[in-house]
């Protein structure tokens, strides 16, 4: 079934600190544009990147530079974001870079006294004595850890709302509320027959988060382990995803998920995992990578010069930004929750599918950006409304998932549910 819901509106116009306008910020920008096409909730986007030309760009695509000003700023120096933030008196700060940046953006939002929102949490550090069956700092650690001052102040903190983490764990408290009596399980499962014509290796998002997700140890949840890990990208398994993509190859991960939900979901909750189809192919050239040292975010000498593996990996790979139209397939976003419903079993997949060819012929923007960015659109629009209220540092689980979810048809990422239980 697809789901609709209903919202009645009301609140004031938002003024939105957009920090990056890579892939993912290109497509927030556009959404929000879409989706508030006269300002009634959205009264100014800024569009801020330490790359001025590419913040430019998507001004013009947008075509006001009145609501959408476009900005230079070094996101890793603190003092820039709440310069930026005290000019343009923002409300909300919407992190749409990568996590290695979290620190300065998230502390800079709460300094100036304004909300804040990502699309992945802070990174976590590995156990250093048993790094494949213990976890160490674990992801979002820093951030929830100043939940009380957050409080104090009475601003929000909105991590991981993206589609995964994101709208993956707002589908779990949907089912929690409403499909289940008893929640046993709760395992997100991503997959994709997406391809990348003229390239061998082009990943469709960002190389330097993809390196960051595989190569460190995945983490898992059940009720007598608690928080435990296991080796990159293992626990292969064959998940069969709707809509034509077929049976694929999953792995796990490490993943803001399974830190999220089991504090958050109730009904008797007994594991979590988080699996994504990656590709053998794909899954080899990472492992190589890391045998090689190219994997690493630690600064190395060359010739004088201190660069960071994994940075000179990203430079030599295309721009996600740029491959949209080189792209074909289909990516899905989903979470299989299995329980009861009335003393009887039930195994229910909530999902979420993006279409590359209808992404760039409606938003001429990839999939997998666009998919991502629709969930914090959503959410920015539902703070802006005052539909979701709030203060601290939370995950997205900690609101009403309805509204969320009445509003996804409205920006063209409806959600369907499968009952596995009656198939």
């Amino acid at each position: 079934m697809v789901g609709k819901g209903r919202i009645e509106y009301g609140g004031n116009e938002m003024i939105v600190l957009l920090l990056g306008t890579g892939a993912v910020g290109e497509a927030y920008a556009v959404l929000a544009k879409i989706g508030d096409p006269r300002g009634e909730w959205l009264e100014k986007l800024v569009l801020a990147d330490y790359d001025l030309e590419r913040a430019q760009k998507v001004q013009a695509r947008l075509g006001d530079q009145g609501r959408f000003p476009a900005e230079q700023v070094d996101v890793t120096k603190k003092e820039q974001v709440v310069e930026l933030i005290q000019k343009y008196q923002v409300d909300l700060v919407m992190n749409a870079c990568a996590q290695v940046f979290n620190v300065p953006i998230f502390d800079g939002a709460y300094e100036a006294g304004c909300n804040y929102m990502d699309m992945a949490m802070t990174l976590s550090e590995i156990n250093s004595e048993d790094p494949y069956h213990k976890t160490g700092v674990m992801l979002g650690d820093y951030q929830f850890a100043c939940d009380q001052a957050w409080k104090d102040k009475g601003q929000l903190a909105l991590l991981g709302m993206g589609i995964d983490p994101g709208v993956s764990e707002i589908f779990a408290k949907y089912a929690e509320k409403n499909l289940f009596d008893q929640i046993d399980e709760i395992a997100v499962r991503d997959g994709s027959n997406m391809e990348i014509e003229g390239y061998d290796f082009a990943p469709s998002f960002s190389i330097w988060s993809v390196l960051e997700e595989c190569t460190n140890p995945p983490v898992y949840w059940d009720e007598d382990k608690g928080w435990y890990t296991a080796h990159p990208m293992s626990g292969s398994e064959i998940f069969d995803f709707p809509e034509g993509i077929g049976s694929i190859e999953v792995v796990s991960v490490e993943h803001e998920e399974v830190i999220n939900l089991p504090r958050w979901i109730n009904k008797g909750l007994k594991k979590v995992s988080f699996k994504i189809g990656l590709g053998r192919e794909f899954v080899n050239i990472i492992k190589l990578l890391y045998k090689l040292g190219l994997t690493s975010k630690e600064l190395i000498n060359v010739k004088g010069m201190e660069v960071a593996p994994r940075d000179v990996v990203e430079a030599c790979l295309p721009n996600p930004a740029e491959l949209g139209h080189q792209m074909k397939g289909k990516i899905c976003v989903g979470t299989l929750v299995k329980g009861f419903k009335d003393n009887e079993p039930r195994d229910v997949y909530i999902y979420q599918v993006a279409d590359n060819q209808v992404c760039m012929n409606k938003l001429n923007c990839q999939a997998v950006a666009a998919q991502t960015a629709c969930g914090s659109i959503i959410a920015t629009e539902l703070l802006a409304r005052k539909i979701w209220r709030g203060a601290g540092v939370l995950p997205p689980e900690a609101f009403e998932p309805e509204p969320f979810m009445g509003l996804m048809e409205k920006y063209g990422f409806p959600y369907r549910i499968i009952d596995k239980s009656t198939t």
